[in-house]
C-alpha cells in the first residue's frame, strides 16, 4: 500500500517493496493513519466502499466490492471507535455481529480509556429486530437501540429483557441524527463510526452532524440499480469536504473526507 495524498516522506515502506510502493502496512501505521482528532467534542464518521460506477453494493451487500485491504481498514476503524452505528436494515442483510475484541488494539485502546472493543449501537423506529441473535445475547459490551420516545413499548421491554440497552434519541417513533449523535456522546462515547446503510449515512449527512468520510473507491464497475452509499432527500445546498488522506493497494482507493 502507498500513501498518494499528501505526500510525505514518511510514508511507512517495508523492506523489499517495488519502487513506489509501500508494501503491507502494519495495523499500528494503520491506527496511527486514522486516529481520530482531538476535539472537546462528539466526532462522527462514516466508512463506506462505492464501486466506480457509484454503487455502494452488490446483491444487497457491500462485501463483494471490499479487498483484503479493505477489510483490514474496516477492522481498525472499529478498534479505534468507542461506539458503532448501523441502521436496522443493514444489521439484517449483513448479519451483523458484536464486535470483538482484539489483541493487537488492547494497549491502544486502553490508553485511550476504552473498553475491550466497540459497543454497536442500532438506529431502529420499529425494532423489527432478532433479539435472538448474538449481537444481543453474546456481546462483549451490551448492544445499544436508538430509537424514539413513541417507539413500540412492548419491543422496546423485549429488546430490554434480550440485554440491550435502548436510548431514546428522537420524540416520535423515528430517531433524530442530531439527537442520537447527544445521547452517545452523554453516555461518554465521542469517537462515532458509522458503517450505513445508505438510509442512515443520508440522515446523517442531511442533518449536518456527519464529521467525517472514510470512503474506499473499489476498482469494479457493477453497473444495475444498486444504491448509492447515502440515500434519502437531498440536501439543500451540496455541502462540501475536504480531502485529508488518499491510499493506494492493488487498485482501490482508500480515501478520508473531512467536512469544511
Amino acid at each position: 500500500m502507498r500513501q498518494l495524498f499528501p505526500v510525505t516522506d514518511q510514508t511507512p515502506h517495508v523492506e523489499g517493496a517495488e519502487p513506489g510502493e509501500s508494501g503491507r502496512w502494519s495495523l499500528d501505521e494503520l491506527a496511527e493513519a486514522y486516529a481520530y482528532p482531538d476535539t472537546d467534542g462528539p466526532w462522527l464518521r462514516a466508512n463506506m466502499v462505492s464501486s466506480l460506477d457509484g454503487a455502494g453494493q452488490h446483491d444487497g451487500r457491500s462485501h463483494p466490492l471490499s479487498s483484503d485491504t479493505d477489510m483490514r481498514i474496516f477492522g481498525t476503524l472499529r478498534a479505534l471507535a468507542d461506539v458503532v452505528v448501523v441502521g436496522a436494515e443493514t444489521v439484517r442483510l449483513e448479519g451483523y455481529r458484536p464486535a470483538k475484541a482484539r489483541s493487537e488494539f488492547a494497549e491502544r485502546r486502553k490508553a485511550a480509556g476504552q473498553g475491550p472493543a466497540p459497543a454497536i449501537a442500532v438506529v431502529t423506529a420499529s425494532l423489527d429486530l432478532d433479539f435472538s441473535l448474538p449481537l444481543f445475547t453474546s456481546p462483549l459490551v451490551p448492544t445499544l437501540i436508538l430509537t424514539g420516545a413513541a417507539a413500540d413499548p412492548d419491543r422496546v421491554r423485549e429488546a430490554e429483557r434480550a440485554g440491550a440497552e435502548v436510548l431514546v434519541a428522537g420524540d416520535g417513533p423515528g430517531v433524530e441524527p442530531d439527537r442520537a449523535v447527544g445521547a452517545l456522546a452523554d453516555r461518554g462515547h465521542l469517537r462515532l463510526l458509522t458503517e450505513g446503510g445508505p438510509r442512515l449515512l443520508g440522515q446523517f449527512v442531511a442533518a449536518g452532524v456527519l464529521d467525517e468520510l472514510c470512503l474506499t473507491v473499489s476498482p469494479m464497475l457493477t453497473a444495475g440499480d444498486a444504491q448509492r452509499i447515502a440515500g434519502g432527500p437531498a440536501v439543500g445546498v451540496p455541502q462540501r469536504f475536504t480531502p485529508t488522506s488518499v491510499l493506494e493497494d492493488a487498485g482501490f482507493l482508500f480515501t478520508r473526507y473531512r467536512r469544511n
